[in-house]
């Protein structure tokens, strides 16, 4: 269930990007948040045999601290900048991806209403923001 819902939160963020044109679409934003959530469960309830062992002492968090590290790098090959225009494109596809990954975490971890209120923010953020761009630019025309 957890995977599950990660996916799907994940996609409609996703869908979002894809509705855009933006790098990374549905199936990206999809596979992120499905590979944080199951990162997370692994993280937490993969190791439970080896756990209860007094010699060892086992940090679950460990392996979604890598999460956050690792989808830096997907983040940043979404990033490019344009030395002709001298502007930086992509950063907005990469924090998506970033809080992508966050929601998947919450969502393998068992937070599914803090993970579907932080996936309404982003949708409402980016359809919001958006909109507020375009009025900008009629107005400089």
């Amino acid at each position: 269930m957890r995977i599950f819902v990660a996916a799907l939160l994940g996609g409609a963020i996703g869908l979002e990007r894809e509705y855009r044109a933006k790098e990374a679409g549905l199936r990206t934003h999809f596979l992120v948040a499905l590979g944080s959530a199951l990162f997370m469960v692994v993280s937490a309830y993969g190791f439970e045999g080896a756990m209860h062992t007094p010699e060892h002492r086992w940090d679950v968090s460990r392996v979604a601290a890598q999460v956050v590290s690792g989808i830096g790098f997907i983040g940043a090959g979404t990033i490019i900048f344009h030395k002709s225009e001298n502007v930086v494109r992509g950063l907005t596809t990469a924090a998506g991806l970033w809080v992508t990954a966050a929601i998947g975490l919450a969502c393998g971890g068992g937070m599914y209403v803090l993970s579907i209120a932080a996936t309404v923010l982003v949708l409402v953020g980016l359809e919001a923001f958006n909109f507020v761009l375009r009025k900008i630019d009629k107005h400089k025309k």
